[in-house]
């Protein structure tokens, strides 16, 4: 179950999208190294693997694979107008043009 879960870390670590990709890398397998001899059953060892499993579900939020696809579409215009409107713009271009056809 250890080396089981060793791997998967270790896996999901380099899709994991950081800078310090490397460091968190080198870190598990230190991690793992000096805990490698802690008694079966004993309560430091579990609460080594409920961290482990903690890293791995944090490591897991941002390799894709707990996110379904995600995309994001915007419309042309989110907010159109009705094709009845007319704003206070709209109302004095309209406003001068009758103007200056009833001069001519």
């Amino acid at each position: 179950v250890l080396l089981y879960l060793y791997r998967r870390l270790l896996r999901s670590c380099e899709t994991y999208p950081s800078k310090n990709r490397s460091r968190i890398y080198q870190s598990i397998r230190e991690d793992f190294r000096e805990n490698k001899n802690l008694a079966q059953g004993s309560e430091e060892r579990r609460k080594q693997v409920h961290v482990a499993y903690k890293g791995l579900e944090q490591l897991h939020q941002f390799d894709g694979r707990s996110m379904p696809n995600f995309t994001v579409q915007l419309e042309q215009n989110p907010f159109p107008k009705p094709d009845h409107y007319e704003d206070r713009r709209t109302q004095r271009v309209e406003q001068m043009l009758d103007e200056e056809e009833n001069k001519k």
